[in-house]
């Protein structure tokens, strides 16, 4: 087998690898919702309640979890994305500076 024809192949089967980890999480999510559609109940402050299926307020937990936790992440992206910017910016800089620095202009 050649070796393009072995990559192809590996890369054939990582993605159908890929997608069979998918449907197994997707199916056991599914299942999870299946067995849990009996009603809960979500008491706020000053006694108002709240009552929705069990699988509705767990997912309502997880996106606000991960709401929370990319607005908390969000203030470190653009440092980091500011921070890339200016290395690349400073890549980019012509280094006349250095050499005018270097060249002393008095002759010696």
């Amino acid at each position: 087998m050649a070796p393009s024809q072995r990559s192809f192949a590996l890369k054939n089967l990582m993605w159908l690898l890929q997608w069979v980890l998918k449907a197994a999480i997707f199916f056991t999510l599914f299942a999870f919702a299946l067995n849990n559609q009996h009603d809960a109940v979500v008491h706020f402050f000053f006694g108002t309640t709240w009552q929705a299926p069990l699988v509705l307020v767990v997912l309502i937990a997880f996106v606000i979890g991960v709401a929370v936790g990319v607005v908390g992440m969000v203030p470190r992206w653009w440092k980091t994305r500011r921070l890339a910017q200016q290395a690349q910016a400073a890549q980019h800089m012509p280094e006349t500076t250095a050499t005018s620095q270097a060249d002393p202009s008095h002759g010696i």
